[in-house]
């Protein structure tokens, strides 16, 4: 069901507040988040360009992805993700715990 996990992607917390949780990951190559699900939906945007190795329980894709670009998925998602590039990789999920709340946030 999941990658066994000999390097453990390393997650930073950078905001966690009831509308949203930002988290960094940093993944060495070969380095894997381990088995989980998103109950909220996600966005994740790559610092450095990458091949993400999805397992999707029954599945794996290689998804190579370039700096900068991003993707969206919905709540419910379940996954085991790891670095298929041989250098380390970065990127920033951005969990949506209620998209309501995004209208109502002003900006600066």
């Amino acid at each position: 069901m999941a990658f066994t996990c000999t390097i453990p992607a390393r997650p930073t917390v950078q905001q966690d507040d009831d509308t949203l949780r930002i988290t960094r990951w940093d993944f060495e190559p070969g380095a894997v988040t381990g088995w989980h699900s998103h109950g909220w939906p996600y966005f994740v945007v790559m610092l450095v360009a990458g091949t993400l190795r999805i397992h999707d329980g029954t599945k794996t894709t290689d998804v190579p992805l370039a700096e900068g670009q991003a993707y969206m998925r919905p709540a419910g998602i379940q996954h085991d993700v790891m670095n298929g590039s041989d250098h380390p990789i970065a990127f920033v999920e951005i969990e949506v715990k209620r998209p309501a709340a995004l209208a109502e946030l002003s900006l600066p």
